[in-house]
């Protein structure tokens, strides 16, 4: 019973076991595998764990080390029958943000890439130069979009960049990633952890400034710029960097602190403590919280304070209170010492203001100032011309677009009448009204003032808006002139008679030197052009010698000529101070002549020469707006001699060519305008011939002379003033002009030769040497009290 019993039982064993196991599968819910297993790329890690039994540690490390069989997913039966899955809205991105696990050790950079690729549906596009291994574990699973991030890290470690273009990830050293079209920021845009390029624009802080600022926090690979024109900053980098730059940024992008304040004069003068408190305050350095700037104001007796702080504040307001105190022992007696006026100009104006009275010997007007500039201070005389021409034939002439004028020329004694208005500017003046006397030094420039302390004041008001740096116009004017000139001529002589005889039977002489006497005696007179004649031997003259028998003579000339002339003085004055600038020649001209009986039968004769500037002038006065523009009072005049006018023989001296404008202009700092012109073409003609011989068809040309000319003439005139209100200014125009002169010097610097030894031409030095930097001056900036002592 025993035996037979425990056969059956052993058979129905199995067989419920079977049945148990079936029932769990059916109730125990389904557990997928896990899609990411130990990497088929790389070797796992090693438990690194330790129990303190060396054995027990070893034998697990031996255990680790075996080969692992593979763990293959889970196939459907839709993929083992070859059916087609249905499409689903996540089938690119079967995993999501599912958990994953990531266990990739030492294994290649593309096969994890494409590992990845396969398991988040991202697509990449991966550079040939992206080489490298690297190492990429999770303790555990993590969601798919944190692995994601994990091998963005990662790639930037090993010197690579992912940058998003159109959906799919580029994955390119990071020395080229800013060369992709990679995506923008965008508020409300997703930024992610890849490359990124965002604009941030600057509210209160310069752009440039904030550069040195903001690259060591950027990758040396990423670039970021400044746009000055909108005060905006350009930044490519990783967007979480991109975050920390904007927070930076955010910081510092803020509202300065900035204190003013301003402090009222009850006792002193505005215009004299307040170049001491800056003085005393002005802190050497660049820190910003310990500038200061305080400035007087003539109008209201108070002083304005501006620094970096508070406290900065503070300290000059209890100076200015501390320096603003009535005195003890007051006095009636006051020195101005003046910084740009000059006292005696100065003592006038304020007589005019407290007499009523004005010098009317010293008013003149821009226009006679000019004009006076205008008149040849050598000249002793107005001189005459007379003669007479004969021309034949016609002539025409059209002029257009000229505008000039002339100032009245003659006798002055500007030498002597300069000097002495120079001596009378430098006359001390002195003066008494209403109680007030006011006497100006000249030496020191200062204004010596005897008047009650609310008087005085109002005076001091006076004083320190008139007593002004005064600005500078530096004028440029460009002169061009372009001229053209071209003349043919043609004509016959002949000449016929006995040569046994005694004189010429025959001829014709036209067109000046031909068969003359010269002529005759030597070919090399023969005038200019073209000359095919008939020589027949020679001729013995008694006197002279032998002579060519030339009977006939063809002269054909052509002649072209032109300028091209360009000018451009420069001329610096101050703001409503006539200025003069002449660069030409003093050119005799005979006046006249006259003979002086001598003793006995000698006679001795004299003759009147008058100098006469010939070049180029230019007479100017500006006088300056508030608003920038310039006001020219101007006379400009170029003149030259004519040398083919001067050689004919016509000409009873030296001829000379005058063009002159004498304007008044508005314009801006820095604009350029034409002041006028003139375009002249000019067409001569002239005939000399045989009367009735030259009219007979055919031979008649054998007769006649004739000349045709034609000359055209274009002048400009062009201007620009510069306004310099500091020496800043100045200096900059300065170096600009001193660097055209160093470079025209270098240029014409002798070369080397073989024969002759080296020489080395004269040259200015660098700016650096020859033009010396602003230093500010320091002179007596306080008003000095003189108190009688007790």
């Amino acid at each position: 019973m025993k035996g037979s019993g425990s056969k059956p039982a052993r058979l129905a064993l199995p067989m419920l076991l079977m049945a148990l196991s079936a029932c769990s599968n059916t109730n125990a819910p389904q557990h997928p595998a896990p899609l990411l297993v130990d990497s088929e790329l790389g070797r796992p890690l090693a438990n690194t764990q330790r129990s303190g039994d060396a054995v027990a540690d070893r034998e697990r490390a031996q255990a680790q080390a075996r080969p692992v069989p593979k763990q293959l997913h889970n196939i459907s039966k839709t993929a083992r029958t070859g059916a087609v899955a249905p499409s689903s809205p996540v089938a690119s991105n079967p995993l999501g943000n599912q958990p994953v696990t990531l266990n990739f050790v030492d294994a290649d950079i593309q096969a994890v890439v494409r590992s990845l690729s396969r398991s988040s549906g991202q697509q990449f596009l991966v550079d040939p130069r992206v080489k490298g291994t690297l190492t990429l574990v999770s303790e555990g699973q993590i969601p798919a979009n944190q692995a994601y991030d994990m091998l963005l890290a990662s790639l930037r470690m090993q010197g690579f960049s992912v940058v998003d273009v159109g959906g799919v990830a580029h994955v390119v050293p990071e020395a080229d990633a800013k060369l992709l079209g990679g995506p923008v920021y965008s508020p409300g845009k997703p930024a992610g952890n890849g490359m990124l390029t965002r604009t941030f624009r600057l509210q209160y802080e310069n752009a440039v400034n904030l550069i040195p600022v903001l690259r060591p926090i950027v990758s040396p690979n990423n670039p970021i710029n400044a746009y000055p024109g909108n005060n905006t900053i350009v930044v490519t980098d990783y967007a979480e960097n991109l975050n920390r730059v904007a927070q930076l940024i955010a910081s510092i992008d803020t509202q300065s602190a900035i204190d003013t304040d301003v402090v009222q004069i009850q006792n002193g003068i505005a215009a004299d403590i307040a170049p001491m408190v800056a003085e005393l305050l002005d802190a050497p350095g660049n820190d910003p919280t310990q500038k200061i700037a305080v400035i007087g104001d003539p109008r209201s007796n108070t002083i304005i304070i501006r620094s970096g702080s508070p406290e900065r504040t503070e300290l000059a307001r209890n100076l200015i209170y501390k320096l603003d105190n009535a005195q003890s022992n007051p006095s009636n007696l006051h020195v101005v010492y003046l910084r740009n006026a000059q006292a005696a100009k100065l003592a006038q104006a304020l007589r005019g203001l407290l007499t009523g009275e004005s010098d009317s010997g010293s008013s003149d007007s821009a226009r006679s100032v000019l004009s006076a500039m205008g008149s040849n201070s050598n000249s002793n005389g107005q001189s005459g011309q007379t003669g007479s021409q004969t021309s034949s034939g016609t002539t025409s002439t059209t002029n257009s677009g000229s505008t000039g004028g002339s100032y009245a020329q003659g006798s002055s004694g500007s030498t002597g009448s300069g000097s002495g208005g120079a001596q009378n500017s430098e006359q001390n003046v002195a003066f008494s009204a209403g109680g007030v006397t006011i006497q100006a030094d000249a030496t020191t420039n200062t204004l010596l003032i005897s008047a009650p302390e609310p008087v005085y004041r109002n005076l001091r008001e006076v004083i320190d808006l008139l007593d002004q740096r005064r600005a500078q116009v530096v004028i440029e004017s460009l002169i061009v002139e372009v001229g053209e000139d071209d003349a043919s001529e043609f004509g016959v002589q002949w000449q016929t008679g006995n040569l046994g005889g005694n004189g010429v039977i025959g001829g014709a002489n036209l067109g000046g030197s031909g068969i003359n006497l010269n002529g005759k005696t030597s070919i090399d007179v023969l005038p200019q052009g073209l000359n095919l004649g008939y020589v027949n031997g020679t001729v013995d003259i008694p006197g002279i010698g032998k002579i060519l028998d030339l009977k006939v003579l063809a002269r054909a000339l052509k002649s072209k000529g032109g300028t091209n002339v360009l000018s451009t003085p420069n001329l610096l004055t101050l703001d409503n101070e006539a200025a003069s600038i002449f660069v030409g020649q003093t050119i005799p001209f005979v006046s006249g002549s006259y003979v002086t009986g001598g003793g006995g039968t000698s006679n001795n004769p004299f003759q009147t020469v008058t100098r006469e500037e010939v070049g180029l002038k230019l007479n100017v006065r500006p006088q300056i707006s508030e608003g920038g523009t310039v006001k020219l009072d101007i006379y400009q005049e170029v003149s030259s001699i004519d040398e083919r006018a001067s050689n004919s023989a016509a000409s009873a001296g030296i001829v000379t060519n005058k063009r002159a404008i004498d304007t008044s202009i508005l314009l801006d700092d820095g604009q350029i305008m034409v002041l006028g012109g003139l375009l002249q073409d000019g067409y001569s003609q002239s005939n000399d011939a045989v009367p009735w011989l030259s009219s007979i068809p055919g031979i008649g040309a054998l007769f006649r002379n004739e000349r045709r000319a034609i000359t055209k003439t274009n002048l400009m005139v062009f201007l620009r003033p510069y306004i310099i209100r500091d020496s800043e200014a100045g200096r900059s125009i300065t170096l600009n002009r001193y660097d055209f002169m160093r470079r025209a010097q270098s240029g014409l610097q002798p070369e080397r030769s073989w024969a002759m030894p080296d020489m080395q031409a004269p040259q200015l030095p660098t700016a650096a040497q020859g033009v010396p930097a602003v230093v500010p001056s320091s002179g007596p900036r306080a008003t000095i009290k003189a108190v009688p002592i007790q």
